[in-house]
């Protein structure tokens, strides 16, 4: 309620005695009140040139094509929540989009950020981290978040590309000079070969470890009862599963652990950007590991920032945003960046690179490989 409708408000409620008689002298109050909110009124909007809610911004970017709506507008304020390694991605992409959105639009909007593992940030949401927009590792994830109801069924189709905003394939990591001469994911099945990988138990990224294997049986030819001897035998060379990704990556580059590692090849070429040197091999085999985006419906209703977040969303599709996940080692769903040449040099062409889809989608991997009692399981020795 205004300032002013509570004065009317309360001059309204002097009309009457207790017993509901009219009485002149409440009346002469009321008229005065009246008037001189409706005189203090007309000067303030004469004033203020009628613009009553105006946005907070410094006006840049306004000027003679700016619209009364938009000059309305409040600043707004958005929650993405991310995979760890995507952050230096955002963190460049971000500013292009404020920018953009201010000048379009004249509302200022600020990003809070945050980033982690995907199984974690998956976990956070759910639990109460009011997410505008989340950008996971994996398909699961973002499907836990609908199935908790934060999210409405069909977010994939909102968007292109099935909501698959960045993309990599795995990397075969090995120590300097490859003296155990590994070249394909069949060498890692060999008698002492020590592999270093994460639990696909408890870890997104294992996850995309474990299908890298298994269809790179399966593309070879396998049945499936040779995938399953094929993956068996390498979990077998595993010492120890750790964790997460970001344990078996220290395991094997700080504590000079295994002579292989499987991880992201956007993970690799960011770690070179940084001056480390890291001897990797990208397998003629591979498998696309898709990483999704979604607006998460119920948060961004109830913040008033659907508009926004949406844009955002879509923004991560265009040239500019996908040449960004480009610089940091992801490879582009946008086939004008991915075909540029100063870009596709840096990413070797895969020759067979199966995907999600061929397995039936994350759902149906879920539940043949990592449930409780399933394929993984079965390797690992838990079932009979």
């Amino acid at each position: 309620m205004s300032f002013w409708q509570g004065v009317l408000r309360q001059a309204g409620q002097s009309f009457l005695t207790n017993t509901g008689k009219f009485k002149l002298k409440s009346l002469k109050s009321f008229l005065s009140l009246f008037l001189v909110g409706i005189s203090l009124s007309v000067a303030i909007a004469a004033c203020s040139g009628g613009n009553t809610n105006s946005s907070s911004g410094d006006g840049a970017g306004t000027g003679a094509t700016a619209s009364p709506v938009a000059a309305n507008k409040q600043d707004a304020e958005i929650t993405l929540v991310s995979f760890a390694v995507t952050k230096a991605a955002h963190e460049a992409i971000i500013p292009k989009f404020v920018e953009k959105w201010k000048k379009e639009h004249n509302q200022n909007v600020t990003f809070n950020q945050s980033y982690g593992g995907s199984g974690s940030q998956t976990r956070a949401v759910i639990d109460g981290l009011e997410a505008d927009v989340v950008h996971l590792a994996l398909g699961l994830d973002v499907g836990r978040i609908e199935k908790a109801g934060l999210i409405q069924p069909g977010w994939d189709k909102e968007v292109p590309n099935n909501a698959i905003v960045s993309k990599s394939v795995a990397a075969l990591v090995t120590r300097e000079g490859n003296p155990k001469g590994i070249k394909t994911w069949a060498d890692l099945a060999k008698d002492g070969v020590k592999l270093i990988t994460a639990d696909p138990k408890t870890s997104g990224i294992a996850r995309w470890n474990f299908l890298t294997l298994w269809n790179s049986a399966i593309k070879s030819g396998a049945t499936e009862d040779k995938a399953i001897e094929f993956v068996r035998k390498v979990y077998s060379n595993v010492p120890v599963l750790t964790k997460d990704a970001r344990e078996a990556t220290d395991a094997f580059f700080k504590q000079g652990q295994g002579d292989a590692l499987i991880n992201y090849e956007n993970e690799i070429i960011l770690a070179q950007q940084k001056g480390e040197k890291v001897n990797y091999i990208i397998p003629d085999v591979n498998i696309s590991i898709d990483n999704p985006i979604a607006v998460v419906d119920k948060n961004v209703d109830k913040h008033g920032t659907r508009e926004v977040a949406e844009a955002f969303v879509k923004f991560l599709y265009e040239p500019e945003a996908q040449e960004e996940f480009a610089k940091v080692g992801f490879r582009s769903v946008n086939e004008t960046v991915a075909q540029n040449k100063a870009i596709s040099d840096k990413y070797p062409k895969v020759q067979n690179l199966g995907t999600v889809q061929d397995y039936g989608g994350w759902d149906s991997i879920q539940t043949k490989f990592f449930a409780d009692g399933a394929i993984f399981d079965k390797i690992q020795g838990k079932v009979k």
